[in-house]
């Protein structure tokens, strides 16, 4: 008996009882459709730390101001300024794996521009900032060193802060007012989105260092110099633990701080961080990915108490076609046929089911999902072998029967 012939007396056979099929095909419906579904969710959580960790900036360190102790109650990182724009030149200039420390000093202000007004948060940045944080130019020109020496009025615009005071109208050349200060829009940042802590990172607007701390933003009266973070970019290819390291050991030196003496600066390595998470992501998929796929070894299961339910029905036929010449190979191909050809239309049913289930929860719950071709081979092949392993026993056990006892079974 060809594959052929047994496909087509396997298809037979299950249209005579349509409703049994569809029942026994459930299972694996659900099951693949649960695969799939699910292991999209885990994809799309995934590719958006991805992206996260792209929107940081690849390879950084981020150093914060330590904290201060007042009254026996210890401050949060920050409330003492205790890194500057010294430390962040030494970094760059002493330590071979850094590429660029840009020293950073952060507020907020209410930004003016015409009848319209934003409030936003206002980064004192250096040149070097843009390169530390992979932030690309969506329009016009950075700001040069030139203007950060001369505490030049010129700004860049984030997305966000650019769409609510501009809307569709080009911000290039347009005059702005942060706290009264004039300043003239140079360049429009490209779209960053949101960061790990869902932060809006496009809802912002860089100036020169100077003039943040000379005209907008203010200076420590104890360290002009002084700022509130360094961002450090590691060079590719180096080891980010050895970098924190000769980081930390540089900055305990400049500081003059013994053995003993905590550090009054604290070091960030958010890339770790980032991938802790991504990895947290990972487990989580293949966790819904195992609970999806319980449900096609219920499948499974289900398809062998029909399939055996069926060899004890057709008994009388099995014996019918040995007599007339079927071997117990014919017999054993054709109920294996049948289990696979359950799986393989409920594998199929549920690829379309796990797709219009992703697809629905992205659109009703807002939630990223992402369908990966192999995820869909995954599921069909597994649904497949579902059958294949559940059907061969009952089509062996057809195949075992002795004719004659078939031929005689009521």
């Amino acid at each position: 008996m060809t594959a052929w012939q047994s496909m087509r007396i396997a298809i037979g056979a299950l249209r005579v009882n349509k409703l049994r099929s569809m029942l026994t095909m459930l299972g694996i419906i659900i099951g693949v459709g649960a695969v799939i579904a699910m292991i999209a969710v885990g994809a799309g959580a995934q590719a958006r730390v991805a992206e996260q960790i792209q929107s940081l900036g690849s390879n950084l360190i981020l150093i914060l101001s330590g904290s201060v102790t007042s009254g026996g109650i210890r401050m949060g990182h920050g409330s003492q300024q205790t890194i500057t724009e010294d430390d962040a030149a030494a970094i760059q200039r002493e330590i071979p794996a850094v590429q660029v420390a840009a020293p950073v000093t952060r507020g907020t202000a209410q930004v003016v521009y015409g009848n319209l007004n934003w409030s936003t948060v206002i980064l004192g940045v250096t040149p070097e900032y843009l390169e530390a944080r992979d932030w690309p130019l969506a329009a016009g020109r950075a700001i040069n060193p030139e203007e950060v020496d001369g505490a030049m009025k010129v700004a860049l615009m984030g997305q966000t802060t650019a769409e609510n005071l501009f809307g569709d109208s080009d911000p290039l050349g347009q005059i702005i007012r942060i706290r009264k200060v004039p300043f003239t829009a140079v360049g429009v940042l490209g779209r960053k989105g949101q960061n790990t802590w869902g932060q809006d990172q496009d809802d912002v607007i860089m100036i020169p260092l100077s003039t943040a701390k000379k005209k907008v933003l203010g200076s420590s009266q104890a360290n002009p110099r002084a700022v509130g973070a360094i961002s450090v970019k590691v060079r590719a290819g180096e080891n980010m633990v050895e970098a924190e390291g000769q980081i930390r050991a540089l900055m305990r030196q400049r500081h003059k701080l013994q053995p003993y003496q905590d550090d009054d600066f604290f070091l960030r390595n958010l890339s770790e961080v980032l991938q802790a998470q991504e990895e947290s992501s990972r487990v989580m998929t293949y966790l819904l990915g195992a609970i999806a796929s319980i449900s096609l070894l219920v499948g499974g299961i289900g398809i062998m108490n029909i399939m055996l339910v069926s060899v004890t029905e057709r008994t009388r036929e099995i014996g019918l076609r040995m007599a007339v010449g079927a071997r117990g190979r014919d017999i054993l191909s054709q109920f294996l046929v049948e289990a696979v050809t359950l799986s393989l239309i409920g594998g199929a049913i549920g690829i379309a089911l796990g797709l219009g289930a992703s697809a629905a929860i992205s659109y009703y719950f807002e939630w990223r999902t992402l369908v990966a071709p192999e995820a869909i081979a995954l599921a069909f092949g597994f649904a497949a072998t579902v059958g294949v392993f559940f059907g061969f026993y009952p089509a062996r056990k057809a195949a075992r029967l002795d004719p004659i006892e078939a031929l005689r079974y009521e």
